[in-house]
């Protein structure tokens, strides 16, 4: 690896700046927001129904008349690809009496037909068919009664949507980190695991935790072996937008471990050999080379084995570079994959929520499998995707991720005690604070 010049990579595409550290109002983050009923409501009314969210992957709506639903707290989410080729975004009920419209997760249709009275709306939301028209006193409800649709945009390959119709732009709303994230071809990663659990705590423990590494080393004891958590060595960002970034370098062993050489080569096995590194190099202390030449490896190999890096800066190759948008989304991305991980309210207990999980593959031009050591698991191009849901142990999120939703269920139940009162919070969990301060200004417009 001698040969390789690192004042050849194409770095302008990749901001590593260090934001400035925000004012921080340090007030206490008080247990009851994860636990009432009245701080449930204005979340609704203030933050859901004015934030930007994602309903579903560009990909789910390749065809016209294809179509996805989702939900968000009461609201029922309907998208669809109209004949036109437009992806549009509806309320997910029938104008007639206000039955859900399209009960089916996904489906393809040329017409939205109520199972009820047959209303029928056209891919566009156009009210074009109700049985007995004559018979409406205020005359026919064809072309007026249309379904509700609200702003919607496609990026990176998500399906955006806002209730808000004044709400800003996803670009605006986004800031400066939809130019880091287009770095990776997102469009192009292929959706491999789909995991909803029914969740016994609130959404925003969920984003507490993904946004600090302060618990990696307690509640992911593997994850030193492979990644660094340490808060010298990771780089801790904050956006004006409300948005955060964490850059984690990974490729080897945190800094802090010693010996563990066995339990970093076992893992990093099979992604050193597919890059054409020998595992034996590597034995004898020398793990934490492993970084930089697999950086190396990637440069010169990348294009032949059907990958193109050429939009990355050297770091992106292997680190983590995590963010968390606000108020739900975490994505945790990698050049050969990403964890997208997000938090929804329950409709009705603030004491609950629906956690999903997607893992995404960028399966390389002729490759047909990818091995996961963030899953645990061999991944083909060929397998079916089936959205697994249940609840805490039904169904697994794999192995990382588990060790999370351990946690949240007994964290909820701690929040009640007479003994809690309020947080005590390090610096290195800073981006936690910005997340409440955040939730907090968009309460209080």
């Amino acid at each position: 690896m001698a040969d390789y010049d690192p004042g050849e990579v194409n770095r302008q595409l990749a901001d590593l700046t260090k934001q400035p550290e925000p004012n921080l109002r340090n007030q206490p983050i008080t247990p009851e927001r994860y636990f009432s009923k009245e701080w449930m409501e204005r979340e609704w009314d203030t933050v859901w129904t004015k934030t930007w969210q994602i309903a579903c992957l560009e990909s789910e709506l390749a065809n016209i008349g294809d179509y996805t639903t989702t939900t968000l707290g009461t609201e029922r989410i309907l998208c669809v690809r109209g004949d036109d080729d437009q992806i549009r975004v509806f309320y997910n009920v029938c104008q007639h009496r206000g039955l859900e419209l399209m009960k089916d997760e996904c489906g393809n249709e040329k017409r939205l037909t109520c199972p009820y009275h047959a209303w029928t709306y056209d891919l566009k939301g156009t009210l074009k068919f109700v049985p007995d028209e004559a018979d409406f006193e205020q005359g026919s409800p064809c072309g007026k009664l249309n379904l509700v649709e609200m702003k919607s945009e496609v990026w990176a390959g998500f399906v955006w949507y806002n209730m808000d119709d004044d709400c800003a732009p996803l670009r605006d709303y986004l800031g400066p980190i939809a130019d880091q994230i287009d770095t990776y071809p997102m469009q192009e990663f292929r959706r491999t695991h789909w995991v909803t659990v029914e969740g016994d705590f609130n959404w925003k423990l969920v984003q507490d935790n993904f946004s600090e590494s302060y618990h990696v080393p307690f509640v992911h004891p593997d994850a030193k072996f492979t990644l660094e958590y340490g808060r010298e060595d990771c780089q801790f960002d904050h956006y004006s937008e409300g948005h955060c970034r964490m850059l984690m370098p990974g490729g080897g062993p945190a800094a802090a471990v010693k010996g563990g050489e066995k339990e970093t080569l076992e893992r990093m096995a099979k992604e050193l050999e597919f890059w054409e590194l020998d595992p034996a190099d590597y034995e004898g202390g020398k793990t934490r080379n492993i970084r930089k030449d697999l950086q190396r490896a990637k440069r010169k190999l990348g294009e032949a084995k059907g990958y193109d890096f050429s939009s990355y800066h050297d770091d992106q190759l292997t680190d983590n570079w995590h963010y968390t948008i606000f108020p739900n989304l975490s994505f945790s991305l990698k050049p050969e994959s990403n964890i997208w991980l997000r938090a929804r309210p329950h409709p009705s207990d603030p004491e609950k929520c629906l956690f999903d999980m997607w893992f995404m593959v960028l399966f390389a031009k002729g490759q047909t499998e990818y091995y996961s050591y963030v899953m645990g698991d061999t991944i083909s191009t060929e397998t079916v995707v089936p959205h697994m849901q249940g609840k805490d142990h039904e169904v697994t999120t794999g192995p990382a991720i588990d060790e999370d939703l351990e946690i949240w269920p007994q964290q909820q139940r701690g929040l009640h005690s007479r003994g809690y009162k309020r947080d005590y919070l390090a610096s290195q969990e800073s981006r936690m604070r910005y997340f409440h301060e955040t939730l907090e200004d968009w309460m209080a417009r």
